[in-house]
């Protein structure tokens, strides 16, 4: 059985960073693609950023140049960085597990989602 469960959310002041890390539990992680989506009160579910098994990285426009996701295969770990964190950055974020090698389609697995709050 596959759990992701994730870490490092919190209040922070525009600006400011964070780091969110997922720990993988079971066998997909190391054969699989993973992804960081958000959502924001009223909003859809959004891919934020994805990185492949091979370490390709995609992002989202909006964060594009401000966070940086990482995967660490010896830890099962998967980790976005959020640098100069803006107000429309608040939203939950989930971490999930894609069905297969890249970055497409629907995840296969979800987090539980950790809360990241900007304040202005």
């Amino acid at each position: 059985q596959v759990q992701l469960v994730e870490s490092g959310g919190g209040l922070v002041q525009a600006g400011g960073s964070l780091r969110l890390s997922c720990a993988a539990s079971g066998s997909i992680f190391s054969d699989n693609a993973m992804a960081w989506y958000r959502q924001a009160p009223g909003k859809e579910r959004e891919l934020v950023a994805g990185i492949s098994k091979g370490g390709r990285t995609n992002y989202a426009d909006s964060v594009k140049g401000r966070f940086t996701i990482s995967r660490d295969n010896a830890k099962n770990t998967v980790y976005l960085q959020m640098n100069s964190l803006k107000p429309e950055d608040t939203a939950v974020y989930y971490c999930a597990a894609m069905r297969s090698r890249v970055v497409a389609g629907t995840p296969g697995y979800w987090g539980q989602g950790t809360q990241v709050t900007v304040s202005s």
